[in-house]
């Protein structure tokens, strides 16, 4: 089972402008069979308002089998026949959702993995802040030095100007014509 932030992070996407974890690895956290999962959401619909959880579409499933940061979706492809595998659409569950989903299967499992799945939300969150905040002063730093190098550049070129004024004045004729 996963245990760690990191481990739960492999199973979180993004779709929609939003992180989501698919049912099928939801209900291997919950350590509860995905018809199972699926049946609760079904009977307690009324829960799982659009901002907590949604069918992806067609589109959408097909987008993320085809990410490749969604490796671990690959397999599902590979197994999958005409008989078996997943021939369903998934539930998209956000962060929200993830927590709705406890309370209807109501298991110490699910209770105990929700609640380390929220924390992964979270770290995923605060580490995507945080990438933001670098790529913002990033682009500060770069705004800055070019700023810099203009300002080198005219100053440099200042001096050459001065340079040579300097040298036309200093030099001497040399000769016999010279006073």
């Amino acid at each position: 089972m996963c245990d760690s932030s990191s481990e739960i992070g492999k199973y979180i996407y993004f779709t929609r402008g939003r992180r989501i974890i698919l049912s099928s690895h939801l209900a291997l956290l919950y350590d509860v069979p995905v018809k199972r999962l699926n049946e609760q959401i079904k009977r307690n619909f009324l829960r799982f308002p659009d901002d907590f959880a949604f069918k992806l579409t067609p589109e959408e499933w097909i987008s993320l089998q085809q990410n490749p940061q969604c490796e671990n979706l690959k397999s599902q492809i590979a197994t999958s026949s005409s008989h078996g595998g997943n021939r369903k659409i998934p539930w998209a569950f956000t962060e929200y959702g993830v927590i709705q989903a406890a309370s209807v299967l109501n298991s110490n499992r699910a209770i105990e993995m929700s609640i380390r799945v929220v924390r992964a939300f979270v770290h995923l969150r605060q580490s995507s802040q945080s990438i933001k905040k670098l790529d913002e002063k990033l682009l500060n730093l770069t705004q800055r030095v070019d700023g810099h190098d203009y300002q080198l550049e005219s100053i440099v070129d200042t001096i050459h100007r001065l340079g040579s004024e300097e040298t036309k004045k200093r030099k001497k004729k040399i000769g016999f014509g010279n006073e």
